[in-house]
C-alpha cells in the first residue's frame, strides 16, 4: 500500500510539474521593428515567428495589459536621427504619432490613438488602467486611459524623455530624460512631479525591485547603472559596466535577486547581483556617487548586435533581447548564462514584451 501511495504521489507530482511547465511556455513575444514599421510575434514554446503585421511608422515601446487582452505599441512620425542632430532634419509626420492598439488573438492593429508628440517608451499603471507615455519631442509624459483612449493628463518633464517605469509597490512613475541626465518621479494620481533625480549619463530606461525599494537606471553615455532609493528618490551609487557597454534596456527577476541590462553596441547582456550591489555600497561611496564595484556583475552574456529592448519570459528562465542592428532577437538561458539562438524578425527591432496566452 505504501508503494501504491508513493506511486500515486509521484504521478501527481509529475503531472503538476508538466502542467506548470506547459503554462510557463504558453506565451508569445511581441517585437516592435522600428525601421520596417511592423510587429513580429514569436511563439514562446517553439521560438518561431508566427506572425508579422504592419502597425505604422517607427514602432518602439510595446507592452500588454496585465490580463493580456490588449497589446499596445507607440508609433512616431518623427524621422530617425542621431542624438542631438537637428540639421537637415526631415519634417515630422504628426498624423502618424499615436498609441497603436493590437488584438493579440487576431494579430492585427485594430486602432490608433493620438496620445502625444513623438511617443517613445511607455509603461502601464499599477492598476492596469492607464498608459504613461514619454513624448520625446515635447518634454512631457502623457497619461492615457486604456479603456477609452482618452487623455487623462500631461506632466511636464525635461528634454528627450524616453524610459518609463512604474514602482510595483506604490504606483509612482519614473521617467528618464536623456538630454540633461535626469529622472522625474511622478505621482500619476495627482499628476505632478514629486522629485527630480540627477543621474547624468543619458538615462535610457528604468526598472524597479519587486518591493519598490530600489530603481535601476541604465545610463548609456556613462556606461553605468544608477542605483536610486525609490522611497526617498535619492541617488545611492553607480554600477560601472565593462568598457564598451552602452546600457539600454533593464529588467529585474521576479525574486529581485538579479538585474539584467542590455548594453546596446556592447552586444551583451549584463547580469547583476542586486544583493552584492547593496553589500558593496558604502556611505562613502554613496556620498561620492561612486560605483558599487564590478564584483556585483556576475555575467556578461554575448547576444546580437545593438541589443536594446529586453524582456523575461513568464517563468523567469529565459530572456529575450531586441537586436536593432542584426535584425534578430536573442534567446538567452539564464541558468547556463548562454545565448540559445537568434530569431530573425523585421528591420530594426527595438522594443520587446512577453505576454501570457
Amino acid at each position: 500500500m505504501k508503494f501504491k501511495l508513493s506511486a500515486i504521489n509521484c504521478t501527481a507530482a509529475i503531472s503538476l510539474a508538466l502542467a506548470v511547465c506547459a503554462e510557463a511556455q504558453n506565451y508569445v513575444v511581441y517585437v516592435s521593428n522600428e525601421r520596417s514599421g511592423d510587429v513580429s510575434v514569436i511563439d514562446g514554446a517553439t521560438d518561431a515567428v508566427v506572425a508579422t503585421f504592419k502597425v505604422g511608422k517607427r514602432p518602439r515601446g510595446v507592452h500588454a495589459t496585465p490580463d493580456g487582452q490588449r497589446v499596445f505599441v507607440t508609433l512616431s512620425g518623427s524621422p530617425r536621427m542621431a542624438p542631438g542632430v537637428d540639421e537637415n532634419r526631415a519634417p515630422a509626420d504628426k498624423s502618424a504619432d499615436g498609441l497603436g492598439v493590437i488584438d493579440p488573438v487576431a494579430h492585427k492593429l485594430i486602432d490608433r490613438w493620438h496620445v502625444g508628440s513623438d511617443p517613445e517608451q511607455f509603461a502601464i499603471s499599477k492598476d492596469g488602467r492607464f498608459a504613461i507615455i514619454a513624448n520625446e519631442d515635447d518634454s512631457t509624459a502623457s497619461i492615457v486611459d486604456l479603456g477609452s483612449g482618452q487623455s487623462h493628463g500631461k506632466i511636464k518633464v525635461s528634454e528627450e524623455p524616453e524610459g518609463v517605469g512604474v514602482n510595483p509597490r506604490n504606483g509612482e512613475v519614473y521617467v528618464t530624460c536623456e538630454e540633461k541626465g535626469e529622472v522625474f518621479a511622478i505621482d500619476p494620481d495627482a499628476q505632478r512631479v514629486i522629485a527630480k533625480i540627477d543621474t547624468g549619463g543619458r538615462p535610457r530606461s528604468v526598472a524597479f525591485l519587486p518591493d519598490g525599494s530600489r530603481a535601476y537606471v541604465a545610463c548609456e553615455n556613462g556606461g553605468y547603472i544608477a542605483v536610486i532609493d525609490a522611497r526617498s528618490h535619492k541617488s545611492l551609487s553607480k554600477i560601472q559596466l565593462p568598457t564598451g557597454s552602452l546600457p539600454m534596456g533593464t529588467a529585474v527577476s521576479e525574486d529581485g535577486k538579479e538585474l539584467y541590462v542590455s548594453t546596446g553596441r556592447g552586444n551583451t547582456v549584463a547580469v547583476i547581483d542586486t544583493k552584492k550591489v547593496e553589500a558593496q555600497r558604502s556611505p562613502l561611496l554613496s556620498a561620492r556617487g561612486e560605483g558599487a564595484g564590478e564584483e556585483s556583475i556576475v555575467a556578461m552574456i554575448p547576444v546580437g548586435n545593438r541589443a536594446w529592448g529586453i524582456a523575461l519570459d513568464p517563468s523567469g528562465s529565459k530572456l529575450y533581447t531586441a537586436n536593432g542592428a542584426s535584425n534578430d532577437v536573442s534567446v538567452v538561458d539564464l541558468k547556463s548564462r548562454k545565448e540559445l539562438r537568434r530569431i530573425k524578425v523585421g528591420d530594426g527591432p527595438w522594443g520587446i514584451a512577453t505576454v501570457s496566452k
